[in-house]
């Protein structure tokens, strides 16, 4: 129970501390987070994309043959005508034309003002311009997101009819400094256009895409929002809060998944170059080879030298263009990656399960089953983000639970590791001097057998020393006396250790022990009862060690009893030892006690000697019914006379078969036949047992007991 608390508690502290992280997760986590999804969508591999989107690149190939960037204005506006002679429905302009163009005849000799008419020279400029108004053409600009100190005269122009629903004071969609425009939005109005921004994550990889943006305020859609809406011949963008975050983004009925800020997850088709990529410089030299009929183009560039090169989660070197093909494909076939509302609950409900089930695996498996599971809750965690990202489009935090549940496993490893060798120490301390070193290893592979307490049929045995008081007096020397009970000690308890008994307690020079428990013994008593007869054959040659030292002889008593008897770690908090109690113990101390009334060495119960499964090998002596004090039922005792084959003294089946009809007619109280009985086993084998049943015969002679029940009453323990 304490290490089941322990887990909880360690859990409980374990979910704490993670959902804060999930709440508030530091820089390095939410950077490894996006590494997490960045693997998961690369494992996806590629994916189909829209086939009416197509990329005009300004590539490596058009500067080489048209000349180096930014070409004349009045190319550009070639360009765009002949897209829209092949049929092109939208083309998105993924550059900036913020400055004059430096190329044109009339700029140029503007600029050298020279006395000559320039009314009548070409201005790429204004040729540029009316391309724009002839074709469908959607502008790119740029937002400074940094304070620059500068300021823009003009605004970006819309034709969207922008919402918003429960619009707060200060909202979280981003807000940029000032815009940097191209220079026919600055002369000609209702252009279509869209901001190019494409901002990265805090690692510099393009995962996000902003689709609305604040400025002065107004809102703005992205330059691949404006081309999904004209693509969807969709009028109204409506932009829905809750506080200060983004809820809802809807383009008329289409509600598109976005951040708190307003920000589409790109859910990118693999690598570079998934999109048709026409080079610009066939596109000016061979339109008639076009086949764009009703496409989406965007032109861009992929030249590393033009600097519109990003890094994605699935390439390092992506063209920035592609992006923005990426984004229109997304919203146009509603094909997105989005975090939704209720995540943060499944990420926590997630916690709990991984933090609830991890206390009660850890509390009662073994560590390779923990771990195992442990293994399996990972991966089953991993495949679930796995598959709801890649099949679903739905994102669920994956690092914090994994961290938790490999925090858990670890933690909870260590916490079992500690416990177990506390325990391992606390078995050791309890039993190193109880019992033999096989049940101590036994025990430290199974240490329940100890820690639980239970109710077990055991054998217990009381020994004690005859005559201590006195003994102790004759020998005068205190340290004599600890010495020679020591040797004794020592003497008897490897005898008890040696056949698997347990050591209860040494009580002065009584000793305690008993069989059965904390580890299973089929044959207690038959190891009980060898155990006592080597302890009285020791004690002999111990004995003699003792006259040959002057010192003096021992005379010990033995009682065994079986039964049950409560067996566990008992005491308070501080203070408790492993021991047994109940009226067989009781009843042990009692047949121990009867050793010196019966003037024996080692008496045994009836239960006892029931329960003896090698009970031919040894020679008894029955001793009757007698009431025992505290019991309320008369109890049969035998006395031990040792090994048949070694037997302690001569006992014949002669002298068995006359005891046993002794007995027989005194419990049955014809007393005058016993009296007669007793007295002939008297004079023939002079025995203390039978003159105290001759002295019991005659006082029922003398005074007749009423209600008599066979048996012979102990007053004393």
């Amino acid at each position: 129970m304490r290490q089941i608390k322990l887990h909880i508690a360690l859990s409980f502290t374990l979910l704490c501390i993670f959902s804060a992280l999930q709440l508030y997760p530091p820089q390095i986590l939410k950077t490894f987070e996006l590494k997490l999804s960045d693997q998961m969508l690369s494992i996806r591999g590629q994916q189909p994309v829209d086939p009416r989107i197509a990329i005009i690149d300004i590539d490596e190939r058009s500067l080489q043959e048209i000349g180096q960037w930014p070409w004349p204005r009045n190319r550009v506006a070639e360009l765009l005508l002949n897209l829209r002679d092949s049929g092109v429905a939208i083309i998105g302009l993924d550059i900036v034309f913020a400055e004059p163009d430096n190329a044109s005849p009339r700029r140029i000799l503007q600029n050298l003002n020279l006395p000559l008419d320039i009314d009548a020279l070409p201005d790429y400029d204004e040729i540029f311009n009316q391309a724009i108004v002839e074709t469908p053409t959607v502008l790119g600009y740029v937002f400074v997101m940094e304070n620059d100190q500068l300021h823009s005269e003009h605004r970006p122009d819309t034709h969207a009819i922008i919402l918003e629903s429960n619009k707060p004071p200060q909202s979280l969609v981003l807000n940029p400094h000032r815009p940097i425009l191209s220079l026919p939005q600055t002369h000609i109005d209702g252009l279509f256009s869209g901001y190019i921004n494409t901002l990265p994550d805090i690692d510099g990889t393009i995962r996000h895409l902003p689709l609305i943006m604040e400025y002065d305020g107004n809102l703005y859609p992205s330059l691949a929002m404006e081309i999904a809406r004209l693509g969807m011949g969709a009028q109204r963008i409506q932009l829905r809060y809750h506080h200060q975050f983004v809820e809802t983004l809807l383009l008329d009925s289409l509600e598109i998944p976005t951040d708190i800020y307003g920000r589409l997850a790109v859910n990118f088709r693999g690598p570079s170059f998934q999109y048709p990529y026409i080079s610009a410089v066939d596109v000016l030299t061979r339109p008639e080879t076009l086949s764009l009929e009703g496409s989406v183009v965007l032109v861009g560039t992929s030249a590393a030298g033009l600097l519109d090169l990003r890094s994605t989660p699935l390439d390092s070197v992506y063209p920035g263009v592609e992006v923005h093909a990426t984004v229109i494909d997304n919203i146009l076939n509603q094909d997105f990656i989005s975090k939704p509302s209720w995540a943060l609950g499944v990420d926590f409900v997630t916690l709990c399960i991984i933090a609830t089930a991890g206390a009660l695996i850890l509390s009662v498996s073994s560590t390779l089953i923990s771990a195992c599971l442990a293994l399996s809750s990972l991966m089953c965690l991993l495949v679930s983000h796995y598959y709801l990202l890649s099949q679903q489009g739905l994102l669920f935090t994956t690092l914090t639970p994994s961290l938790l549940l490999i925090s858990h496993f670890v933690l909870g490893t260590l916490l079992n590791h500690h416990q177990d060798q506390k325990q391992k120490n606390f078995i050791r301390q309890r039993f190193e001097r109880k019992v033999s070193k096989d049940i101590v290893n036994e025990l430290l592979t199974h240490p329940n057998l100890m820690l639980e307490g239970s109710e077990r049929y055991i054998t217990i045995f009381f020994s004690d020393i005859r005559g201590f008081t006195q003994l102790s007096e004759s020998i005068g020397s205190a340290r004599q006396l600890v010495t020679l009970l020591n040797r004794y000690m020592s003497c008897m308890i490897d005898r008890i250790t040696h056949k698997n008994g347990t050591i209860d307690k040494l009580i002065g020079d009584a000793i305690m022990a008993y069989w059965n428990a904390p580890m299973d013994d089929a044959l207690h008593a038959d190891h009980a009862l060898s155990s006592a007869i080597e302890q009285i054959e020791a004690l002999q040659q111990l004995n003699a060690d003792f006259i040959k030292e002057g010192l003096p002889m021992l005379s010990i008593g033995i009682g065994l009893n079986t039964g049950m008897a409560i067996v566990g770690e008992m005491g308070s908090e501080d203070r408790s030892d492993y021991t047994c109690i109940g009226d067989e113990v009781n009843l042990a101390s009692r047949t121990e006690g009867l050793c010196k009334y019966f003037q024996s060495q080692l008496i045994l119960t009836e239960s006892t000697y029931g329960e003896l499964q090698q009970r031919d090998l040894y020679h008894f002596r029955p001793l009757g019914l007698l009431n025992v004090k505290g019991k309320s039922h008369p109890v049969r005792f035998y006395e031990c006379l040792g090994l048949r084959s070694q037997p302690w003294c001569n006992y014949s089946e002669n002298e068995d078969a006359q005891l046993n009809k002794a007995l027989e007619a005194f419990q049955a109280g014809h007393f005058q036949q016993a009296l007669t009985l007793f007295r002939r086993l008297d004079e023939c084998f002079s025995q203390h047992l039978y003159q105290l049943y001759v002295q019991h015969c005659l006082d029922a002679i003398r005074n007749p007991p009423t209600d008599f029940n066979g048996t012979l009453t102990m007053t004393e323990k």
